[in-house]
């Protein structure tokens, strides 16, 4: 509990230096969004607010989110975003298309990371009208390995849960009463249909974890995390820019 009261007061200092007036993030359905739901709820009882951004998002997830969203009491709103993707993705394509350019072993991914950037877009457009902060969900595993969008999901003024593992901010939210099928659902970073985290990275969470914690794991399972860590270091730093002599 004494860790939930830290990031509350944190929060509270962040929004305080940074002269805005409450905070906003995107909720998923997921475990990592719900705790940091509750979390700036507690912060700000009165200027906080979860944003559902469908994008062909299963009806379970938006169950989920909105489940989170009536049981920490927190300000809502929903943006559908898939004609704007399509509109978007869809005019892409066509120009690619029409030069005879189009790579298809790219276009699951460039789709799956624009759909994250067109909700960071839409986070901060209403970010800009509340004057609010944006916060992250990305919790240590995800960011050891880089599993996030850059500019997408990993575009966020504050990250409250950056030192917690899965399994970690899977304890903060039993603490902080997110509802139980949220807790214990499989991962998703609803980037298409079918998706889960720990198939598409070829290694678990409580292997991440373990790794994290210096613990042994297979050689297979840490062979992937290594890689991944080493592929996405572009991401944890801010681009490389030119040093005048």
């Amino acid at each position: 509990m004494k860790e939930v009261n830290d990031i509350v007061r944190w929060l509270q200092e962040k929004v305080k230096d940074a002269n805005a007036k409450g905070l906003l993030l995107g909720v998923s359905g997921g475990l990592d969004s719900a705790v940091v739901a509750y979390l700036i709820k507690r912060a700000f009882p009165e200027n906080s607010l979860a944003v559902l951004l469908p994008l062909y998002t299963n009806e379970k997830d938006l169950i989920d989110a909105n489940s989170v969203i009536e049981t920490c009491d927190i300000d809502s709103f929903t943006i559908d975003l898939t004609d704007t993707h399509n509109t978007l993705y869809g005019t892409i394509q066509e120009q690619i298309k029409e030069k005879n350019e189009l790579n298809e072993s790219m276009v699951q991914l460039a789709d799956a990371n624009l759909r994250a950037r067109l909700r960071m877009s839409t986070l901060y457009t209403l970010a800009a009208n509340y004057n609010y902060l944006v916060v992250g969900t990305d919790n240590q595993s995800e960011w050891y390995t880089g599993y996030f969008t850059k500019y997408g999901d990993g575009g966020v003024d504050l990250q409250p849960i950056l030192e917690f593992t899965k399994s970690e901010t899977a304890q903060l939210a039993e603490i902080l009463g997110v509802p139980k099928q949220v807790i214990s659902k499989k991962p998703s970073a609803d980037l298409w249909e079918g998706q889960t985290d720990e198939l598409e990275m070829g290694t678990s969470y409580a292997h991440i974890d373990d790794f994290l914690k210096g613990k042994s794991i297979p050689e297979k399972d840490e062979k992937i995390i290594r890689t991944m860590h080493t592929r996405t270091e572009h991401k944890r730093h801010l681009p490389p820019y030119f040093k005048r002599k």
